[in-house]
This record gives C-alpha cells, structure tokens and sequence, in this order.
C-alpha cells in the first residue's frame, strides 16, 4: 500500500511573517491527521522559520528547488547541503522552473541525484502541454521526460522518489484533467515505464502525485483513482481552509 501525500508548493507567496503564520495555522489545523503524509514547500527565504514552526509536528518541510552541486561560484542558487540542513522534501523539475529558467530532463537528473545522495526526498514533477495533450503525445512525451529524470539512478534509490504529474495545462489555470484522464496517464506514461526500467515491485511502490488545479471540491475525485497516491497543491495551499479542506476531503473519501 502507497501511503497518500499531500504536499502545498507555496511558489513565491508569502513573506517570512505570512508563511510563519499559515504554518502555525495549518499546524493548529492539521494536527490530527495520522493516515497521509503532509508537506508544505515555502520559498528559500521563509525555509527556516516554517522548519521551525514544523518541528516534530506531523507536517514536513520542503524546498522549491535547488542545485545539483555542493558549494560554488553559483550566485543565486542553494546546495542540497543548505536544504537539508531546513527541509525533508525538494520540487524538482517543476514546469515552471522547465518554461523560466530553462531546466531541461538532463539537470533535474543531476538534481535528482544530489538529493538522494543527500538524503532528501525529492518531489519530481512531470507533464505535457495542452497542444501535445491534443495532439496525443502525453505518454510518449512524460515517458520521456521519467527516462530522462531518472537514467543512471539506481532501482534502489528509485524507489525513494516521490512523481507529480502535473499537466502544464491545468497548472494555476482553474482548468484540471478528468480524474480517470489523470488515472490512466499516470498508468501508461509512468508506472509502465517504471515498470520497464525497475520491475513491478518499484513501478508500484512508487507514489504519484496528481497536480493541477487541485481544490477542496475536486481532491475526493482524484484520491480514489488507484494510481494517484496524493496531490502537490499550488494556489490551494496559500489558505489554511482550503489545504486542511483537501486534507479532510481526501481522507474521507479514502475511507469510504
């Protein structure tokens, strides 16, 4: 059994005061949920404050990104070294990062593997564009995007890799992909990838998170599809009742 994740990708909202208090808040609210993983990832500048807030609670930390080498001449950027040292979690490849920074398979795959050799838990995020999802190029295109992700990276350390599958196209939109849409692509374009380079037993014990557009409304529809084990939630996260409602939300329908 994949146990369910939901982590709040706060992007860049929120000065270190509002993120202090949205963390306290979703403490307060979110302190009774036992059957999923929780995680919140607040810009660089608020990491340590909102670790701090987060200690020993049941909500981990995550950063929004971070380079693949350990120290340098690289103005700008933070060291898996300078993550760890504040946050469990790190987004890595988001489509964001991919269309205004120009991060490509090939760096998220160095990213990729300075988080597991640092120990973090890295959050890769995969998906198409709305012309290749009409022109019927989302498998091929995500499967593409999983090989260039993780070549070189060892069954083992696959299995420590957390996937959202975000289809750029339902990102901050207001639009999403039907959930069984969503259901099949995550089989076709990323368990049966998985499952060509590592084996069944990886293919399914790796979790995927469904990102784009996720609300209190919607997150019940997404969490019963067998393959979707969570959601990385962008605008939804910003407000401590609409994160606890897709919290609350996806763990009623799970017992149902």
């Amino acid at each position: 059994m994949r146990k369910p994740f939901i982590a709040g990708n706060w992007k860049m909202h929120k000065t270190v005061v509002e993120a202090v208090d949205l963390a306290v808040a979703l403490k307060a609210a979110l302190a009774d949920v036992s059957t999923m993983d929780l995680a919140v990832c607040p810009t660089a500048t608020a990491l340590e404050a909102v670790s701090h807030v987060l200690t020993n609670t049941n909500i981990g930390v995550g950063a929004q990104n971070m380079y693949w080498e350990d120290s340098g001449a690289f103005t700008g950027e933070i060291s898996p070294l300078m993550v760890k040292e504040l946050a469990t979690y790190v987004i890595l490849g988001h489509s964001e990062r991919r269309q205004y920074f120009g991060e490509t398979d090939a760096t998220v795959n160095l990213k990729l593997k300075a988080a597991i050799r640092h120990g973090l838990t890295p959050i890769v995020c995969i998906g198409e564009s709305l012309a290749q999802n009409e022109a019927g190029e989302t498998v091929p295109f995500v499967g593409n995007q999983i090989r260039g992700a993780f070549a070189g990276i060892s069954q083992q350390d696959a299995g420590k890799v957390v996937l959202a599958y975000e289809p750029i196209w339902a990102i901050g939109t207001g639009r999403t992909a039907m959930p069984a849409d969503a259901d099949r692509i995550i089989r076709e374009a990323i368990r049966d990838v998985l499952r060509d380079l590592y084996g069944e037993a990886t293919a399914q014990a790796i979790r995927v998170q469904y990102g784009g557009s996720v609300k209190p409304g919607n997150m019940a529809d997404f969490i019963v599809m067998p393959e979707i084990d969570g959601a990385l939630v962008g605008g939804a996260s910003l407000k401590v009742e609409d994160f606890a409602g897709i919290v609350s939300n996806a763990a009623q329908a799970l017992k149902a």
